[in-house]
């Protein structure tokens, strides 16, 4: 995939945001422990064999945490329906 055109989604749900941050956290854990165990490439190779360092990937999981944390605690605290009892 190279663009995120045409791609569409719906709400994450509590469940999915919940499954995100564990990764995260995996990640973050993993990332401390030099990368050996994680779940994803920290250095990425790029243009003229520049790579992303350690510091950078940290940031970015810090930051990814910090959104989808937002958007758990922007879910609505509870669901209310009525029914007619007509």
């Amino acid at each position: 995939m190279t663009t995120l055109e045409g791609v569409e989604a719906g709400p994450l749900s509590e469940a999915q945001i919940r499954g995100i941050l564990a990764q995260i956290d995996l990640d973050i854990v993993n990332l401390a422990r030099d990368g050996k165990l994680a779940a994803v490439k920290y250095a990425v190779p790029g243009a003229a064999g520049r790579s992303m360092d350690r510091a950078v990937g940290l940031k970015m999981l810090l930051d990814a945490r910090k959104h989808y944390e937002r958007l758990l605690t922007e879910l609505p605290a509870m669901e209310v329906s009525r029914v007619s009892s007509e």
